[in-house]
């Protein structure tokens, strides 16, 4: 057994004393598209590249990878045994291990890398890794092509082409009955009236959709009703929640109803925001978190991150605590930014470690505009706001027509809407409705309208793509209504709606802005009730620009036995029953209300069975359930 022992003891100390190797080179020819740059885009851009050049050693280029660092020359191409390179990724250099963050290399990806300089280090041409030119940035205004006659609109013209080149046939155009549910829901939030519905129907008019749009448009009431949602939830503002007793946290309802019922041009509207005036200082000011909170959660940083997503399409999130690995964002720019609301030189802490330096105070395109940080908060502040909406910035009108496209059209030109550093599935669509956007005072309305009265938009409604094909656009996509809608859909069905005092909160809001109120206290002006919550409305403690789609388990649950809508679709019932309607007046009512269609005969007749000539309540809840659970309620086609 000893002897045992004494031989693997020196096997040990024989393995210990051998000098340490690197992995022979991979025995192929190697291609630096395939299998380089995926090995130095994953392990060494971070530090050594965008901008960065840790150790002074770069590999934005060829040239500056073969020139090396502050060690010298990083590898000799013919020589990878030779090269400084193989032997840190190889760990041969025990103080000197790259990469210094992240997994060190494989094996076989050493490997690859040996055969590549052994084979002379062959670089593609226009391969760089330097930071990339800023896309969707210059304003650009492209010309509207020949199109046939039934292309009339922008949109259409600009399309035209597209379904061509890609061979896709549009679907048809909704009819009237549809186009009305569907516009009403998009821009003002609710179901139209029967009565609406029938005129509409019935009118025979050429340009009755056009006329259709300038009448939804022109409500001013319910269309910031309705929009308050969407800007609430960009703006992370609530009426209550984390930050708003301590005073940590400020609202902004007032100046925001009073924006949207005055259609606000959206220029001064972001203007006002970044650099607050009276009323909005609750966008930038940010929460005031209590306990211990991340670096990258305090107040100047929230700003940064707000506004450059919002307004810009650009998310800082992770570079707020580090170099950004999923873009090429860096710590330096999100403290640049959130410098600028600082009243002192920010110090960059990264992964809630202070490294010790400051950071420039900067906007993240140094192109549109520059900060002066010798110059007082204030001053600065009116800078990055002329760097914002100034004419050279086409980002901020791309950023919004872009989520206005996804809004109706339930997926954006640009995907996802929160990274405008990607490449629009139509470019010429997108600038197009950027310029256009500009060239008429930032009115927004306008914008709507171009969209809404385009054929592209009143097609019949398609399922969305599968995440793994390629995007055509073929029509607007099939989407749910929101909480609020859905909410405010069965209010208007039942005659029931939000009721002091859960309309509390901002019914005095909606009387003074000269806006005329109402007693029917939408979703929108109200605090989240359950179920909101489940049906997907965000507790606006971070900002939401799109909620998600999928139906959860949580939501199943809450539509099917919620006390919240149950008790509502009771008193609707009550209210239903003391109308003294007979049960085919009722269904006819209900089915004219939630759908915006009479029953057909056998729906008429399965509902006059269920409720029976002498109906009672529970049997006219019942009913007011089997609707509002159908499809065609609760999906905007």
């Amino acid at each position: 057994m000893l002897q045992v022992r004494c031989l693997l003891l020196a096997a040990v100390v024989c393995a210990v004393s051998l000098p340490l190797r690197a992995q022979a080179p991979a025995a192929r020819a190697v291609d630096f598209s395939r299998d380089i740059r995926p090995i130095l885009q994953l392990s060494c851009v971070r530090c050594h590249a965008r901008g960065n050049d840790k150790g002074g050693f770069s590999i934005e280029t060829r040239e500056s990878m073969l020139r090396g660092g502050d060690t010298g020359p990083a590898l000799v191409p013919g020589q990878s045994a030779d090269s400084l390179l193989v032997r840190l990724v190889s760990a041969l250099e025990p103080d000197m291990v790259m990469p210094k963050k992240g997994s060190r290399l494989t094996g076989d990806k050493v490997a690859l890398l040996r055969a590549w300089i052994d084979q002379g280090a062959a670089w593609d041409p226009g391969v760089t890794f330097a930071r990339s030119t800023p896309r969707n940035l210059a304003p650009h205004a492209p010309a509207l092509p020949d199109a046939p006659a039934t292309a009339a609109s922008p949109v259409d013209r600009l399309l035209h082409g597209y379904f061509a080149t890609h061979e896709a046939t549009a679907a048809p155009r909704v009819n009237d009955r549809q186009l009305i549910r569907r516009l009403t829901l998009d821009v003002l939030g609710e179901l139209p009236s029967p009565a609406d519905v029938h005129q509409f129907v019935a009118d025979r008019a050429s340009d009755k959709r056009e006329r259709l749009v300038a009448r939804l448009l022109a409500d001013d009431r319910r269309y910031a009703e309705h929009w308050l949602s969407f800007w609430n939830d960009l703006l992370r503002n609530d009426y209550r929640g984390t930050g708003y007793i301590d005073g940590g946290r400020r609202q902004i309802t007032a100046w925001l109803y009073a924006a949207l019922a005055n259609n606000l041009p959206f220029d001064q509207f972001v203007a006002s925001l970044v650099n607050p005036v009276p009323g909005t200082e609750g966008f930038t000011k940010g929460i005031v978190w209590r306990g211990v909170v991340n670096a990258s959660q305090t107040p100047e940083m929230q700003a940064a991150q707000n506004i450059s997503q919002v307004f810009m399409g650009v998310n800082l999130k992770c570079a707020s605590c580090h170099d950004s690995f999923i873009n090429e964002w860096q710590l330096a720019d999100a403290y640049g930014l959130a410098s600028i609301y600082a009243d002192r030189p920010l110090e960059m802490v990264e992964c809630d470690r202070p490294i010790g330096k400051t950071a420039a105070m900067k906007f993240l395109y140094a192109e549109l505009g520059s900060i002066d940080p010798a110059s007082p908060r204030g001053v600065r502040l009116d800078q990055l706001m002329h760097a914002m909406v100034g004419p050279n910035n086409g980002r901020l009108a791309r950023t919004i027509v872009n989520r206005l496209w996804a809004r109706f059209m339930g997926r954006g030109l640009v995907e996802p809407v929160d990274d405008m550093e990607q490449a629009a599935w139509h470019p010429d669509l997108l600038d197009w409705l950027a310029q256009d956007l500009v060239a008429h005072g930032y009115d927004l309305k306008r914008t709507m309208a171009v969209i809404l009265t385009a054929n592209a938009y009143q097609r019949v409604a398609v399922n969305a793509a599968a995440a793994n094909e390629p995007y055509v656009f073929r029509g607007p996509e099939a989407r749910r209504l929101t909480a609020e809608q859905f909410v405010d859909a069965v209010s208007a069905v039942t005659g029931i709606w939000q009721t002091a005092p859960d309309a509390r909160v901002n019914v005095a809001l909606v009387r003074s802005h000269a806006v005329p109120s109402r007693e029917q206290t939408r979703a929108a002006l109200v605090a989240a009730n359950p179920l909101m919550t489940a049906l997907g409305r965000p507790n606006r403690e971070q900002v939401v620009t799109t909620r998600a789609a999928a139906a959860t388990t949580l939501q199943t649950l809450e539509l099917l036995n919620g006390p919240t809508l149950a008790d509502h679709l009771r008193r609707g019932a009550e209210r239903l029953l003391a109308s003294r309607k007979g049960s085919l007046e009722i269904v006819d009512d209900v089915f004219e209300r939630a759908l915006g269609r009479a029953p057909t005969s056998a729906e008429r007749r399965l509902s006059s069975q269920i409720l029976g000539p002498l109906p009672d309540a529970a049997v006219i809840e019942d009913l007011l359930w089997s609707v509002v659970m159908l499809p065609e309620f609760q999906v905007v086609h």
